[in-house]
């Protein structure tokens, strides 16, 4: 049995194409691997907040040194990461907003990328923790942006993951879904049958098309 991490970040409900396709990869997940555990964390629904003096002073000092809010930060970041190392596989369903990934699905990783669980620093360079796992990044724009300069989403995720150590990678896009009805409806047919591929017997790579 695996645990399975899935990260949602739309503002949007029922009309959100990321949640859509989620879905549609909850039920196919299930469907292949019936014993696995899934754990769904909606960063949109419920929010993560932000980086603040409290998160890094709870990082930075001993246990008997912490104000309360301190200590109520670290509980939160311990929950989100402890989520992330007890995960097998995980799965990120990230909108562009404005070019990059949602707020919230940053403050999500600020609480989770820390040194000593997620990471740790060695004397020649920082050595990421979290490996021997797969991450699935599934990103929905509204424009065409994959391998532009204005994409500013696939390559912070990438490096942020391969940094924590995570190098089954795969990244599936469902672009240009605001450019028509057309452009949308080939888009989520595109990423839905790249879902579909995560399950088949391939080597972990990054899949952009």
């Amino acid at each position: 049995m695996s645990n399975v991490l899935i990260i949602e970040s739309s503002i949007r409900q029922e009309e959100s194409v990321s949640r859509q396709l989620t879905l549609k990869f909850i039920s196919q997940w299930r469907v292949a691997h019936p014993t696995d555990q899934i754990i769904i964390r909606d960063v949109a629904l419920n929010p993560i907040p932000h980086m603040d003096a409290n998160l890094l002073g709870s990082w930075m000092k001993p246990a008997g040194q912490r104000s309360e809010s301190e200590q109520a930060c670290l509980e939160r970041s311990n929950e989100l990461v402890n989520e992330l190392v007890k995960a097998d596989v995980l799965f990120i369903a990230s909108p562009m907003y404005n070019f990059t990934l949602p707020s919230t699905l940053k403050a999500c990783l600020d609480h989770e990328i820390r040194a000593g669980v997620a990471f740790k620093y060695t004397p020649a360079r920082a050595q990421g923790l979290l490996t021997g796992k797969r991450a699935i990044i599934l990103t929905v724009q509204g424009g065409i942006h994959a391998d532009d300069s204005s994409d500013y989403q696939e390559p912070y995720l990438r490096q942020v993951l391969l940094f924590l150590g995570i190098h089954g990678l795969t990244f599936i896009h469902a672009e240009g879904i605001n450019v028509s009805s057309i452009f949308r409806e080939k888009a989520i047919r595109h990423a839905t049958a790249l879902l579909a591929r995560v399950f088949e017997p391939l080597p972990p790579e990054s899949i952009t098309d």
